[in-house]
């Protein structure tokens, strides 16, 4: 009974509870297969997938796409970042730019870039590296405007000059917000990944979800949708990670 009572207030029991139901459901033809496959199904989906390859080579290729779209996303959105942080004319040239750029949806820009860049790989990168941009450029610009004052004034009583006082003081003060951005700059690249896979792709997960959903494979469109979400916590965690180490010296994070 003591066992029963933890699963039941654990974080498990939701999921858990709704797979069962899942499975009873298929299993009773309450839940009909070409409407969605029981978990048992998509385990052994899975497993296949994985025993022929098919999954891993598939796999990497949208890893490639998310890590060079995200690479260039970050990569300018860091640089306009610092441009507008740094700079009051820095902020008046770039800073009107990036709010326009805010207020157009990605996905809204795909038949745009498939007119620019075809129907290759250019225009998935394209807008993943678009819709990654932002986060971390507003929150690496917000977290160099929130650096204490006291702290760059006691670097110039040190006499530190304007490049030490931003390599030394203004970068580690504003580290915490590029990596909240990079964290939110993750997420949606996975997000936008899904889309762009769905643009003439010949590999990838994108590329197996339009065959499966051809030949009506819900199993094979479920083991990609639980790819996708191990790739975004997995990417969560990445971040989480490099953040307890790199902002050890925040009491926040220090181990009681």
């Amino acid at each position: 009974m003591s066992f029963i009572n933890k699963l039941v207030n654990s974080r498990w029991f939701s999921p858990l509870a709704l797979l069962a139901a899942w499975e009873a459901g298929s299993r009773l033809g309450l839940i009909p297969e070409r409407t969605l496959a029981a978990p048992s199904a998509v385990a052994g989906t899975l497993f296949g997938m994985l025993v022929s390859g098919e999954l891993p080579s598939n796999l990497a290729v949208s890893f490639g796409r998310v890590l060079t779209g995200l690479a260039i996303g970050v990569t300018f959105g860091v640089v306009f970042a610092l441009i507008a942080g740094l700079s009051r004319k820095g902020e008046a040239a770039v800073d009107p730019l990036m709010q326009i750029k805010r207020t157009i949806p990605t996905l809204a820009l795909t038949p745009l870039f498939i007119v620019w860049f075809g129907i290759g790989e250019t225009p998935k990168i394209a807008l993943i590296a678009f819709a990654s941009m932002f986060p971390v450029y507003l929150n690496l610009y917000s977290g160099i405007r929130g650096v204490d004052l006291r702290l760059l004034e006691g670097a110039r009583s040190f006499g530190l000059s304007r490049a030490e006082q931003v390599w030394h003081v203004i970068l580690p003060g504003a580290l915490p917000s590029l990596l909240v951005g990079l964290r939110y700059s993750l997420s949606i690249a996975i997000l936008v990944l899904v889309v762009a896979e769905q643009i003439n792709a010949s590999a990838g997960l994108g590329y197996l979800i339009n065959n499966a959903r051809d030949f009506m494979r819900t199993d094979v469109i479920v083991v990609c949708l639980i790819v996708y979400a191990v790739l975004g916590l997995a990417a969560d965690w990445l971040v989480r990670t490099i953040e307890n180490r790199a902002l050890v010296w925040r009491p926040s994070l220090v181990k009681a």
